[in-house]
Parts: C-alpha cells; sequence; structure tokens
C-alpha cells in the first residue's frame, strides 16, 4: 500500500494528556520500525462541531481530515481515558460517524497482537 500511515486517535478531553501521549508513543514506534507514516490526533484537534454533528457531514474540514485519515490509516492506534467504567462518549461519537462501509473490508491480520492495557 502507498502512503501506508500507522494513525492514533485519543478520546482524552484535557492537554497535556497522558493517554494523548501513550496512543502517539506507540504510534511512533509503529511506524518506526515498519517505515510508515505516523499522525496522532485527539478528540479536541477535531474541533467543536463533533458534539453536535449527526453526520460526518456536519464537521467542520477539519474533524472530516481527521475522520478521513482514520478510515484510511494502515494501521489504528486508538485510547480512552475511562471515565465511570467506559470510554469518553465524545470518543464513541466520533467513531459513530464513520460510516461502516468505510470500514466493511478492513480486515484483522493473523499477527494481531494488543500491546498494551492501561494498569487500573
Amino acid at each position: 500500500m502507498t502512503n501506508a500511515t500507522v494513525v492514533g486517535f485519543s478520546g482524552n478531553l484535557a492537554r497535556p494528556s497522558k493517554t494523548r501521549g501513550f496512543v502517539g508513543h506507540f504510534v511512533n514506534e509503529i511506524a518506526g520500525r515498519h517505515g510508515l507514516a505516523a499522525a496522532t490526533f485527539d478528540r479536541d484537534v477535531v474541533g467543536p462541531t463533533l458534539g453536535a454533528a449527526r453526520w460526518t457531514r456536519d464537521l467542520d474540514d477539519t474533524g472530516r481530515k481527521v475522520l478521513d485519515a482514520v478510515v484510511g490509516a494502515e494501521v489504528l492506534v486508538v485510547g480512552s481515558p475511562t471515565y465511570k467504567g467506559s470510554y469518553t462518549g465524545l470518543f464513541k461519537h466520533f467513531f459513530d460517524l464513520i460510516d461502516p462501509s468505510a470500514i466493511v473490508s478492513t480486515s484483522t491480520p493473523e499477527n494481531f497482537e494488543i500491546f498494551f492495557q492501561a494498569p487500573r
């Protein structure tokens, strides 16, 4: 695949963010080991239109570019702090905006691994 990219997305609302740093670390490690391009985003980069967006078209230009990068990634690294035992709401909302048909042909390689799980 040409222009293969490792994309990270963090659901944290605060900056600086340990979650974004954690995601970014793994994005850079994977990209470096495999010679891929790397990009890391967080919920804040998507912009203020995220909360009100009912469809992808409701995002501003920056939000759509981030969503396109996530959908087009060869490798996706995601992370969210837990809030009341689950991921953050806007993190889920961002992924809910992705049309399932956009990733329908995406497969999980046989050597897929979960690299980490944050300690509690």
